[in-house]
């Protein structure tokens, strides 16, 4: 019997695509993303956030500082889009996570309606200025990340649950679906559906057809979902407004602007005064603005970072990678928000957006930070997309972020009641910074009561929001 000669040829072993100095800048293939999807994911966090180019002069520009000077709206409005587009393109190429940086809200309310009437408007930015060396410093030194790895497990599932529920609550609040009940109700309830307890008007309904569209698309998994969802909407607002004058939107109106070109105003940029708000304020007052300024800043984006970065798969064993280079641009932006005039920049929510249409690096960011570059020159388009347009996209996003409470082990009486404080009292005091406070406070209260040391990081973090909690009384006992 004869034996078949063998073939001692060896296949080729397959070809591996070449990667492209994009992909390894990026790492793209890595984080099984694409270009395409990282362009689409930046373009989508851009249109649910491009509001804020228009809100923060608004904010900013409806008080006075102490000598009765009020800020321009066009040199705000640079100032807002210059510091975003700097802070999210340094993001994407430092940081590499699918992170949009913009003046912060809730923050530029403290810089505009507590800090300003105090000092003047190159003091105010100069403690905004302050604040972000601060939180540098903190990040350099590693205090930050380990600030951060040092929070348990469940309570950052609690914070990306409760951010969830605020971002959609922002969503409906933005909308109109949900309002607030006045104060002559005489009533209990402090919200309501509606203007009165119903749906009515065709800016409610473009959010409602919007919403609906925007959860089919996502549910048949269809490419681009959420940015489709908004441009349909959008185009549909506009035909309301332009062609039939339907009214009542809001802050924003939907219709073609007149003019697509206005050149940008830099007044603001480098007008501050570093210390001089100690003098102004006195330096008691001074510090507690500092020190609500740092605690908000800080906690704020350290929910933000967790939470986007979890919904992205970005997390490892509960921590980021590349957490350090990320904190270290969180805190130029702070600065960056004092030096251009636009109050703290900061890690916005909207990210999870852009995260939703399968954003998963830097690149998303790059993008971004290009588009509202952009708005320097082109910021009447800023106003075309109604908030009934882009407010779905943070309620479908926002349900997602809520099923991350699958992970919670309510087994575990130590976590309960922080886990749930943590994710309601974000919503319901409309803080990222109070949830996350309630929530540590609790946490290590329940510990030490059963016999057991949290440890120094926790208890002194605790410490420090209890501080917060009480700056009320804090500020009466030093005068």
């Amino acid at each position: 019997m004869t034996q078949a000669p063998s073939d001692d040829r060896v296949a080729p072993p397959p070809t591996v695509p070449r990667r492209t100095a994009l992909d390894r800048f990026f790492d793209l293939t890595g984080r099984r993303t694409t270009v395409g999807r990282e362009v689409r994911g930046g373009i989508t966090t851009f249109v649910a956030m491009a509001y804020i180019v228009l809100l923060n002069p608004l904010i900013l520009g409806a008080s006075a500082d102490i000598t009765g000077a009020k800020l321009s709206a066009a040199q705000v409005t640079t100032a807002t889009a210059l510091a975003a587009a700097v802070t999210t393109i340094l993001m994407g190429l430092v940081g590499n996570a699918p992170l949009a940086l913009a003046a912060g809200l809730g923050i530029n309310g403290i810089v505009a309606f507590q800090m300003a009437p105090a000092m003047t408007w190159a003091q105010a930015f100069g403690l905004v200025v302050l604040e972000g060396v601060c939180i540098v410093l903190m990040a350099v030194s590693g205090v930050r990340e380990r600030i951060m790895n040092g929070i348990p497990p469940a309570l950052k599932t609690a914070i990306t649950v409760g951010i969830g529920l605020y971002i959609a609550l922002v969503g409906f609040v933005s909308a109109g679906f949900v309002t607030r009940v006045p104060d002559v109700a005489g009533s209990s309830v402090p919200v309501q559906l509606g203007l009165s307890g119903h749906l009515a008007g065709w800016p409610i309904a473009v959010f409602c057809l919007g919403l609906l569209l925007m959860v089919v698309l996502v549910s048949r998994k269809v490419p681009g979902a959420v940015l489709i969802g908004i441009a349909v909407t959008t185009v549909f607002a506009i035909v309301l407004h332009d062609g039939f004058g339907v009214g009542d939107w809001g802050r924003t109106e939907p219709t073609l602007p007149s003019q697509v070109l206005a050149a940008p105003d830099f007044g603001l940029f480098g007008d501050v005064d570093l210390f001089g708000g100690f003098v102004s304020a006195g330096p008691v007052t001074a510090t507690v603005f500092l020190f609500t300024l740092v605690l908000s800043g800080f906690f704020d984006a350290m929910g933000t970072i967790t939470s986007v970065s979890d919904e992205a798969g970005l997390s490892r064993d509960g921590k980021v990678p590349g957490m350090g280079r990320i904190l270290l641009v969180d805190g130029a932006g702070a600065i960056a928000g004092g030096v251009t005039g636009s109050s703290p920049n900061t890690v916005f929510l909207e990210s999870a957006a852009g995260v939703g249409e399968g954003a998963r690096t830097g690149l998303a960011s790059v993008v971004t930070g290009l588009l509202f570059g952009a708005t320097l020159l082109v910021a009447p388009l800023a106003g075309v997309v109604p908030a009934q347009a882009a407010a779905p996209a943070l309620v479908v996003i926002g349900g997602m972020m809520v099923s991350q409470i699958r992970r919670v082990p309510w087994h575990d009486t130590d976590f309960t009641i922080p886990v749930f404080l943590t994710a309601a009292v974000i919503p319901f005091t409309y803080s990222i910074t109070n949830g996350v406070g309630a929530g540590l406070v609790s946490y290590v209260v329940i510990r030490i009561g059963k016999g057991r040391w949290p440890g120094w990081l926790l208890t002194g973090l605790a410490l420090v929001f209890a501080v917060y909690f009480g700056i009320t009384g804090v500020e009466k006992l030093f005068g």
